[in-house]
């Protein structure tokens, strides 16, 4: 049986979105991203779930960051869910008494219209998590130590699950907000899920130096193949300000010959490579490529170069 590991605490979109895959079967909530992604390397977890993207407030740096440096994971499913928000309170408190809201920096992002419509002089109280909020509302309603705040900025299961009261509900400031999220393992001869002919490579690219032209470089081994980039997002590299990588996905497998043929692109031309994953695409979406050369076509070219080098070789 595997052993799933969520950012949590319990009633996180992340755990939501682990959730539509697993079921029921038991999970680990953790305190972090970091948290969650360590218990995946060490093997205190074999799956891990965590966010990656917001369509809103785009990628999570914790998870790019996490994905980058360390010891290499690998992307086996991905997950799209939409996200609404609810305001929560402990039972008896009312909207006009709420001075204080509190819930994860991503969440208070989407709500800030809202907010300042509604609660105009309510300060805000960082939270690791939209669950993290709700908790702490539920624990001080059991007696513990006062939250800090009177109002939670959560999922709607979360405040539920808590034994909140809702007080108001469809907060976000703009309707259709989605977030992805990643379900990552330790690489291994079966970590990498089959093509089906609809997926998504990830990768974290370390550009060889500073020059001009060297990003275009690197892009142009997707464009020169056909391979369409869904997400390209600049990191820190850590090692020195001006510094940079790119985690970056495309449409395909590694197991497409164009595919395989751009990332060989890119061993040549970049310092580093990092393979995150091919897995099969959650958001509906349909593999574009471009109007170049077939799957077909490139299967061609390497039959004609291999009957060459065998000429060559006898």
């Amino acid at each position: 049986m595997l052993r799933y590991a969520f950012f949590g605490p319990v009633g996180t979109f992340s755990e939501a979105a682990l959730r539509t895959i697993t079921g029921d079967a038991p999970a680990v909530a953790m305190p972090s991203v970091d948290a969650t992604i360590d218990a995946v390397r060490t093997g205190a977890a074999d799956v891990g779930c965590v966010p990656i993207e917001n369509s809103v407030e785009g990628g999570v740096p914790a998870t790019l960051d996490g994905l980058a440096v360390g010891d290499p994971l690998v992307v086996v499913a991905e997950v799209v869910i939409p996200v609404t928000f609810v305001l929560a309170a402990r039972p008896g408190v009312r909207l006009e008494d709420v001075t204080r809201v509190s819930t994860h920096s991503h969440a208070y992002a989407q709500v800030r219209r809202w907010l300042h419509a509604n609660l105009p002089g309510a300060s805000y109280v960082p939270a690791t998590s939209t669950a993290a909020s709700a908790q702490s509302l539920a624990d001080e309603l059991a007696g513990g130590e006062p939250a800090g705040f009177e109002g939670a900025i959560c999922a709607p299961f979360a405040a539920a699950r808590h034994g909140l009261d809702v007080l108001a509900e469809r907060i976000e400031d703009r309707e259709g907000a989605q977030t992805r999220f990643v379900l990552l393992s330790r690489p291994g001869a079966e970590a990498v899920p089959a093509a089906t002919g609809d997926d998504k490579t990830s990768l974290v690219v370390f550009l060889r130096e500073e020059r001009p032209g060297a990003l275009v470089e690197a892009l142009e081994q997707f464009v020169t193949r056909g391979i369409n980039l869904t997400r390209i997002e600049s990191r820190p590299s850590g090692d020195a300000l001006g510094r940079y990588c790119f985690s970056i996905d495309c449409d395909g497998h590694v197991t497409d010959a164009r595919v395989g043929e751009a990332l060989m692109g890119l061993h040549r031309v970049c310092e580093r490579v990092r393979f995150v994953g091919s897995y099969p695409r959650a958001d509906g979406g349909r593999t574009i490529t471009g109007s170049g050369p077939t799957e077909a076509d490139f299967a061609d070219a390497q039959d004609w170069l291999d009957r060459l080098r065998a000429g060559a070789a006898s």
